[in-house]
């Protein structure tokens, strides 16, 4: 696969499964009085699919690295794009929540192939600037999402939002499936070690998503589960995580980081949501607008993280803009008008966005051709936790008033920083990029061959 193309497909699924989440929110009401559905099933049809992705996204990452990153990504394209269209037909809530499990199965085969493709496409020194543009991208699919939705259910019904990804995943999954037949690679799959870690992952999700008298319990499970894959890894002869990805320090911290600061933003967007309908009064489109300077500048960072990468390197970058969030969220604790609304808004779209690119540059280059989609896995894990965290913690802060829910937010956001020291220094990289550059010689991910 061609740089561009791959650049292209990568682009695509990102954007998909973006559109996916944004565009469901705001149609479920509308599915809730079509169905007749409580309040609890309309939440299932949220939380059933995270738990699944955010459960399977390593293994399916191990999965590219082992049959080929263009191949998975085929499957889940083709495979999620038929389970949305299956979902527009669903005759009832629990076949809906049901479909929503199988498009979680496919979702998670595509989402770390998107990194994984790049990593193999691109050489390690030009990565940043495709990161760039799949974030810039992401940031757009997030801020017309609402919009798209919104006009959807509205004029169509909720059912017409299932339909809108159908036709692109069909056609860049047919695109992905053509070419040459992929290489396969010996990488071991660890089947054991994926099946605690999806223990581990879906316990602990579900015990934040969905928090009850069994939170406890669950809890308990996820920690018990977690302990016993760290020991399995340690002895496995053939780990679910190559000890050369995530024993790395940069990219423990960077994952550390993107976790602390998906969980900040998120949160500060729960909180903030609340105090703009409730606490000033404001509409939802009303409340949309006031929040339309973090896409803005989540698409107008991302191209510039790049050329901060080159200049400062990631250890500055990512502690900028992990600062710049924290400073965002201070701003919001005590904005009332529309220009230090505007203002906070800005600034955590604009750390946000540099962090995005630049966590995300340290864990996909680092990672070696045979162990890109782990990291791919490893980096969506990261981006699927942390909202989960930031969303249950500013739910139990919100008895405490908004104010503190918000500073709480921008404190995990701020203790994230020192994490930034353990990443590269401006030209520290230099030997570990031209052996990087060179791997594609000697070694070629299976079905991504890395020259265009």
């Amino acid at each position: 696969m061609n740089r561009r193309l791959a650049l292209a497909c990568s682009v695509a699924g990102a954007v998909l499964v973006a559109l996916d989440g944004t565009v469901l929110t705001v149609a479920q009401p509308s599915l809730q009085r079509s169905l007749h559905a409580s309040f609890t099933e309309v939440q299932w049809t949220s939380t059933a699919y995270l738990l699944v992705v955010a459960s399977l996204l390593v293994f399916a990452g191990r999965l590219g690295d082992r049959y080929g990153q263009r191949r998975m990504f085929a499957l889940g394209m083709l495979g999620f794009g038929a389970a949305s269209a299956a979902i527009g037909f669903a005759p009832g809530v629990g076949w809906v929540i049901g479909l929503r499990v199988v498009q979680g199965v496919f979702g998670a085969l595509l989402q770390p192939a998107t990194l994984g493709m790049l990593r193999s496409a691109y050489p390690p020194d030009r990565l940043a600037m495709p990161l760039a543009v799949r974030t810039s991208a992401i940031g757009l699919a997030a801020a017309t999402g609402p919009l798209v939705g919104g006009a959807l259910a509205t004029w169509l019904g909720w059912r017409a939002v299932f339909f809108l990804g159908v036709l692109p995943a069909l056609v860049f999954g047919l695109v992905a499936l053509g070419g040459e037949a992929p290489r396969v690679s010996p990488a071991g799959l660890d089947l054991p070690g994926a099946l605690l870690l999806a223990v581990t992952l879906a316990s602990l999700v579900h015990a934040l998503s969905a928090p009850g008298a069994a939170t406890l319990p669950v809890l308990v499970v996820s920690v018990v589960a977690g302990v016993v894959f760290v020991r399995h890894e340690r002895r496995a002869a053939r780990p679910l995580v190559p000890p050369g990805v995530i024993g790395a320090g940069p990219v423990g911290a960077a994952l550390g980081i993107l976790v602390a600061v998906s969980a900040a933003l998120f949160g500060t967007l729960f909180v903030e949501t609340y105090v703009l309908q409730r606490g000033l009064g404001l509409d939802p489109f009303e409340s949309a607008v006031r929040s339309v300077p973090l896409a803005v500048m989540m698409i107008a960072s991302a191209p510039c993280c790049p050329v901060l990468l080159r200049r400062w390197g990631a250890r500055w970058t990512t502690g900028a803009g992990t600062a710049l969030l924290a400073l965002g969220g201070l701003v919001l604790s005590r904005a009332t008008g529309a220009l230090s609304l505007g203002t906070g808004f800005a600034l955590l779209g604009a750390g946000f966005g540099t962090v995005m690119v630049a966590a995300t540059h340290v864990v996909v280059r680092r990672a070696e051709l045979t162990a890109a989609g782990v990291a791919g896995g490893l980096q969506q894990t990261a981006l699927n936790i942390g909202p989960v965290v930031g969303v249950a913690a500013a739910t139990a802060l919100m008895g405490a008033g908004s104010r503190v829910a918000l500073c709480v937010c921008a404190a995990v956001a701020a203790a994230a920083v020192p994490l930034a020291r353990a990443l590269p220094q401006r030209g520290s990289d230099g030997r570990a990029l031209d052996d990087d550059a060179r791997e594609p010689d000697v070694r070629v991910l299976p079905g991504d061959p890395a020259r265009p």
